[in-house]
């Protein structure tokens, strides 16, 4: 009985080492592989990267195009104007007293409006009961052919109501406000030659931007208002 014992002890020894053994083996099969695999330096990505070049030849970066900016554009149907014709001074103060300024205007559905304003830039008071006088100019100075000024504007579509005129008077430093409506046209005027009112002395401004008005065309005005 005990050489029986024996036996099967030895028996179940052989048995109970042998996974041992079989574990051990293949860890350390899979630290050689890991050493190999380091020491050439691949991997996954590597091996496919080596399938698909085997001569191992550089692969060219692709050029990246960096789109340049573009310089802004001139605004479209901007003329150019003639230095010929003369304009209200930059500086200082009109013989009159009176300093005009055209500002950029505005547009929606084919209605355009810009402001005019009017500044008392001397030293006794200015008074005012109308309309201003304005005649729209091209590029050389010249009255655009066909635009006809109205007071009001009730001939220009879309155009909101003129308040009507009203007395003013404009101290020194006041400014006072109209309108002028149309509608868009393929043409510009450049110039606008205003005055406070029909009859009286007239200057020369160009408004920031030109006024899309064409010919054959009717330019409506707001009667003065007391500046905001």
């Amino acid at each position: 009985m005990t050489g029986s014992v024996g036996v099967s002890c030895d028996d179940r020894r052989v048995i109970a080492i042998r996974p041992r053994s079989v574990r051990s083996v293949a860890l350390a099969c899979l630290l050689v592989l890991g050493v190999i695999v380091g020491v050439s330096g691949c991997g996954l990505s590597a091996e496919l990267d080596r399938e698909s070049n085997p001569e191992r030849k550089p692969t060219p970066t692709p050029a990246v195009e960096v789109p340049t900016r573009a310089a802004n554009p001139s605004p479209s149907g901007i003329a150019t104007h003639s230095p010929s014709v003369p304009v209200q001074e930059g500086q200082g103060c009109p013989p009159s007293g009176l300093r005009f300024r055209a500002d950029e205007g505005d547009a929606a559905m084919g209605l355009r409006a810009m402001g005019l304003d009017v500044t008392n830039c001397g030293d006794r008071p200015y008074k005012l009961n109308g309309y201003p006088a304005v005649t729209v100019l091209d590029a050389s100075g010249a009255p655009f052919p066909g635009v006809r000024t109205v007071e009001g504007t009730d001939k220009v579509s879309m155009a909101p109501e003129d308040p009507g005129p009203r007395a003013l008077t404009l101290g020194p430093g006041e400014s006072a406000h109209a309108a002028l409506y149309w509608r868009m046209h393929n043409q510009d005027g450049v110039y606008l030659r205003v005055a406070p009112e029909k009859g009286d002395d007239t200057v020369t401004v160009r408004p920031p931007y030109p006024l899309d008005i064409g010919p054959e065309n009717i330019l409506g005005t707001t009667a003065w208002q007391p500046s905001a």
